[in-house]
């Protein structure tokens, strides 16, 4: 990956002429991304996000950080001891230049060593599990590190309202999906294209389905207004 996302963090946050990153995926057009919104404040933030920061408490993992506004918002705010993690080395240098105190270039996979009271994943927090089978994986891994009283707070939508309608009012879905949520994202910034990516959206019945098969309960926090949703679990 060539870190664009990363890239137009760090331009933003050092003045160095960002750009809107263009964003496209396997069923929508083109569409345009003020990168100053990752720079959100806690009142700018959606409703699913303030609630989600409302209801993090104790130490606390916030996966996929990117520019870092929500382990930000816990940590001047809440005074609360927050890790961020991304995968994007320039979010990560980003967050630090931000004055984000504990952060790190790393997956989620690949974390080890520490256990936590709340775990965040925001920003269509499913999305990093790319594939649906691949919710086992990232489940099981998050279950693990979370404290005996712990939670997971996620976001994400249903996105089966982008397909058109057949006469009966069913859904017309291509048969190469698998699931109607598995998407492939293509950016690019400056001119520059990202290697594509895939990227989740998972309707809350198939989160809570994957949830208890791997021994966590799922419950529904608040419906955002626009099919999202955030959603807690606990073992």
């Amino acid at each position: 990956m060539k870190d664009l996302f990363g890239k137009a963090m760090f331009d933003f946050q050092t003045n160095n002429s960002p750009e809107d990153i263009i964003t496209e995926t396997s069923i929508s057009e083109e569409d345009e991304m003020s990168v100053e919104y990752l720079f959100r404040s806690y009142n700018e933030m959606p409703k699913l996000e303030q609630k989600a920061l409302q209801l993090t408490f104790g130490k606390t993992l916030d996966v996929g950080c990117g520019a870092g506004s929500h382990s930000l918002s816990l940590q001047k705010d809440r005074n609360l001891e927050v890790t961020s993690i991304d995968i994007s080395e320039k979010a990560i240098e980003t967050c630090k230049l931000r004055g984000l105190k504990n952060v790190k270039v790393q997956n989620i996979l690949d974390f080890e060593g520490e256990k936590f009271d709340t775990i965040l994943l925001l920003m269509n927090g499913t999305g990093i599990f790319g594939k649906l089978h691949n919710c086992n994986k990232y489940l099981s891994k998050l279950k693990s590190l979370l404290k005996k009283d712990g939670q997971i707070l996620i976001d994400s939508s249903d996105i089966i309202y982008m397909f058109d309608e057949d006469e009966d009012g069913g859904k017309w879905i291509p048969s190469e999906n698998n699931y109607y949520g598995e998407l492939v994202f293509n950016i690019s910034y400056k001119g520059v294209k990202e290697e594509p990516f895939d990227w989740l959206y998972l309707d809350y019945n198939t989160l809570q389905n994957a949830a208890v098969a791997n021994g966590l309960k799922c419950e529904l926090i608040l419906e955002g207004e626009h099919y999202d949703y955030l959603a807690r679990l606990t073992v």
